[in-house]
């Protein structure tokens, strides 16, 4: 699409109605060429028809949790059991939201379905998160539970030592709730479903909108249990080593076992397979090749946001078709600008950094 269609296919979107010779008067061109960038929008599929009906755009929807962070980050070496001081920091997150600003970032349009409370929380995150640009207008907004909170303690390097969520909220996301998105669900580019949601509603989601390639952010060890059993129909999944041991059963010591549980998962149903190795690297896999893409050597600012900057990075790689190598490659420089930042998201994620990431770290 040229820079001047894209102006009429906009100035077209706000106002329907619009006449060619008023499109003409606007852009100051002339009527004839206006017929002309609508021929073009036409046969490209943007404008669908007489009344300029406008074809939606490809969008992702992600199914997942959202909440308010608590961080806590000590100024030396973090001692347990012991008062440290150090600074606090509150932001929003939550998996699902986190890998939502993550997509918008990368110009993915996303709509974000979560749970949130009607308080003080809960308004903070629908103001800020509609401000980057994320839609959340299929949230439920509770008036029974209180908006989600994780309550992390990070070290000195930067790393989660422990943390607390208190995350109810989530049960109120039921299969009657999804079913009122049904349109917006089976009309996604992409899915993407952390298991912050109930199993049932997980489940409902994967058998009933088959046509959409549904990513799983496995979330923990323990949350990922209750996808197990459902694991194959997932299109693209990212956990890491012990969650990949725990949906497997298959104990990972070397790489012929990281081929051994590529395969179990590839023979359940299974696309695409990102096994994240700690500062190992990652190890990917699809039907015809596997690899392990070792990590560069990054100052670690906070490692809270690496994960849901690495799906979002998977996610925009499958849109654009991107192969095996580079979809892990891209998605690696996508969560080390997550790491070189204090907040959970890099303000400065962007496709034009995650590039420059991959030829700085000579990842391409």
């Amino acid at each position: 699409m040229t820079s001047r269609e894209k102006e009429i296919l906009e100035f077209i979107r706000n106002n329907p109605l619009i006449s060619q010779q008023e499109i003409a008067d606007y852009f100051g061109i002339t009527r004839s060429s206006v017929a002309v960038h609508i021929t073009n929008l036409s046969k490209k599929g943007y404008i669908k028809g007489k009344g300029y009906i406008l074809k939606d755009e490809d969008y992702v929807t992600v199914i997942g949790g959202t909440n308010i962070d608590l961080q806590g980050f000590p100024n030396e070496n973090l001692i347990l059991n012991d008062s440290n001081p150090g600074q606090m920091k509150i932001s929003l997150g939550g998996v699902g939201r986190n890998i939502a600003e993550n997509l918008v970032k990368m110009d993915v349009d996303t709509k974000l379905i979560s749970a949130l409370g009607k308080d003080i929380y809960g308004e903070k995150i629908l103001k800020e998160s509609k401000l980057v640009g994320i839609d959340m207008e299929n949230c439920l907004i509770s008036t029974d539970y209180a908006t989600s909170t994780y309550l992390s303690i990070l070290d000195e390097s930067g790393d989660m030592k422990v943390a607390i969520a208190s995350m109810d909220i989530f049960d109120k996301i039921t299969i009657d709730f999804i079913k009122q998105k049904s349109n917006i669900i089976k009309n996604s580019k992409v899915g993407v479903i952390d298991t912050n949601m109930p199993k049932d509603v997980i489940e409902y989601l994967l058998s009933n909108f088959k046509e959409v390639d549904f990513f799983l952010d496995t979330v923990s060890t323990k949350k990922s249990e209750k996808v197990k059993d459902l694991i194959g129909m997932f299109h693209t999944i990212k956990p890491n080593k012990y969650e990949a041991e725990s949906l497997s059963g298959i104990k990972i010591n070397t790489e012929d076992d990281l081929d051994k549980c590529a395969k179990y998962f590839l023979d359940k149903g299974v696309k695409r397979i990102f096994i994240s190795l700690g500062k190992d690297g990652v190890f990917c896999a699809n039907e015809q090749e596997s690899s392990i893409i070792k990590n560069p050597e990054v100052d670690v600012v906070n490692a809270t946001g690496a994960g849901d900057a690495f799906i979002a990075g998977l996610v925009y790689s499958h849109i654009n078709k991107y192969d095996l190598t580079y979809s892990a490659k891209f998605a690696m420089s996508a969560s080390i600008l997550a790491l070189s930042h204090q907040n959970t998201i890099n303000p400065n994620m962007s496709t034009k950094n995650i590039e420059k990431t991959l030829r700085e770290m000579k990842l391409c």
